[in-house]
């Protein structure tokens, strides 16, 4: 039924396009708002006030009902935490302290097990919605209609809030959804999602060329603000800067999914004339890191514990960096519990907030810092976002640009993956970027880098 969709869409005039699209916002406004939504609303903005007692007791009683569910109903969890030795007892008198004794969830765990065992047997009806595969390993996340709006009111009073907007504000997405269906499309480089009072702009067609028809797009449809990712909205402000395009007064522009440099900020403030407000969590939804009005990251410690842990297994201290280890608080129907989520943070050096916020402060989110792939015609596109989306017995993916005319797949899969799975990857790649030669390598591993750190994107064009 979706790919019928996509190919009317496909096919569809610019008009039936955002009738279509609109359509689909008003299924995502019905799904994401609704009582859930206010109910939780009003609690994360009133749990703003805890103090650090408050806080430390708040997240141990949400654990252990976490835990004691997950190991009475999530067949995953039971085996595992059963063969570490872990009883019912344990968990019915956890303490935070003892987090770290518990085992890792790996990625490749929630890839291979995600659609089984590691599902409540208690789950409320939901779906399954994919990640964009930035690390090479695309994988999908239970949400019931419920979750969607715990989020969604997470991400409400701790993200647009702190940033001065609202959901009821016309707001400008930059993403990885395929509003245009080739590489060669015709302006414009948006479409609009009237039930929502969303301007979708195209992340595969910025370029030199095209940066005045993205402005169009921000004064027509009248965008107070603007969200996606980073690299791509540091992209587009380069160019309007460059090209010195009058551009409309933004209340803020929401950044996340790649690092955020001084250098990008600094441009996208310039061309946008607002405060740029930095942000991590990812479709996994197990914790979430956002800027305030002040300029400070805080972790938001009641929608999961993210611990910060060096190479040895030990949690970092201030003002040093580690890797993101995430324990979910709000999903009970698919709970992720120390899931290596495969990002990197810098700690605060001092943890007291110029707020009065209770949060733990975060100096910067360092992420993973992806090469661009450009194309022919001089667009730029960051980390090839949906390329690998829902491709069957996948395992990791890394992508090399060795020159505007070839692309290198590097693809680790297992004994079911054929060819027609490599010709949806190659179909993608080529509405993207045209006619180009791809060459796949097939490998038992995909090296890192010298820092020992995954890279899906590798470029070896000038920029």
């Amino acid at each position: 039924m979706q790919k019928n969709i996509q190919y009317i869409y496909t096919k569809s005039p610019i008009l039936l396009q955002n009738t279509i699209i609109s359509v689909y916002g008003y299924y995502w406004k019905n799904r994401r708002l609704g009582k859930v939504f206010k109910k939780y609303l009003n609690n994360f903005k009133v749990r703003e006030s805890y103090t650090e007692n408050e806080w430390f007791d708040y997240q141990t009683l949400e654990l252990r009902k976490l835990l004691i569910h997950a190991f009475l109903s999530v067949p995953y969890y039971n085996k595992k935490y059963s063969k570490a030795g872990f009883t019912l007892t344990d968990f019915e008198n956890f303490k935070l302290s003892d987090l770290s004794k518990l085992p890792y969830l790996e990625k490749e765990d929630l890839r291979q097990f995600g659609k089984t065992t590691l599902l409540s047997s208690k789950r409320s009806k939901g779906k399954f919605y994919s990640s964009s595969g930035s690390t090479g390993t695309p994988i999908s996340v239970y949400f019931s209609k419920d979750f969607h709006q715990i989020w969604n009111a997470a991400y409400e009073v701790r993200v647009r809030n702190w940033a001065g907007v609202d959901y009821k504000m016309a707001r400008g997405m930059i993403g990885g959804r395929r509003i245009l269906p080739n590489s060669n499309a015709k302006p414009p480089y948006y479409r609009y999602n009237a039930a929502e009072m969303q301007t979708y702009f195209s992340a595969y067609h910025i370029s030199e060329k095209t940066a005045h028809n993205y402005v169009e797009g921000l004064i027509a449809n009248k965008v107070e603000y603007l969200v996606g990712y980073a690299v791509s909205i540091y992209t587009l402000s380069d160019f309007i800067l460059k090209l010195k395009i009058k551009t409309p007064k933004l209340k803020a522009v929401l950044t996340s999914s790649e690092k955020l440099t001084n250098t990008m900020r600094l441009s996208i403030e310039k061309a946008f004339h607002c405060k740029v407000f930095d942000g991590y969590s990812g479709v996994e939804a197990c914790g979430l890191i956002s800027e305030n009005n002040q300029g400070e990251l805080l972790m938001s410690p009641d929608t999961g514990i993210m611990e910060v842990i060096d190479q040895t297994g030990n949690q970092v201290k201030n003002g040093q960096s580690g890797e993101v280890i995430a324990t979910g608080l709000l999903n009970f129907d698919q709970p992720l519990i120390r899931y290596r989520i495969g990002d990197t943070v810098t700690m605060a050096k001092s943890q007291k907030s110029i707020s009065g916020l209770n949060f733990p402060l975060v100096e910067q989110i360092d992420g993973r810092v992806e090469d661009i792939i450009v194309s022919n015609d001089g667009r730029k596109m960051v980390r090839f976002h949906g390329i690998f989306i829902e491709i069957p017995n996948l395992k990791i993916a890394q992508v090399i640009q060795e020159s505007l005319e070839k692309v290198t797949i590097n693809l680790v899969v297992d004994e079911n993956f054929d060819s027609s799975n490599e010709e949806v990857i190659k179909n993608r790649i080529k509405s993207q970027l045209g006619e180009v030669i791809i060459d796949f390598q097939y490998l038992n591993d995909i090296p890192k880098n010298k820092n020992g750190k995954f890279k899906a994107v590798i470029s070896y064009i000038k920029k």
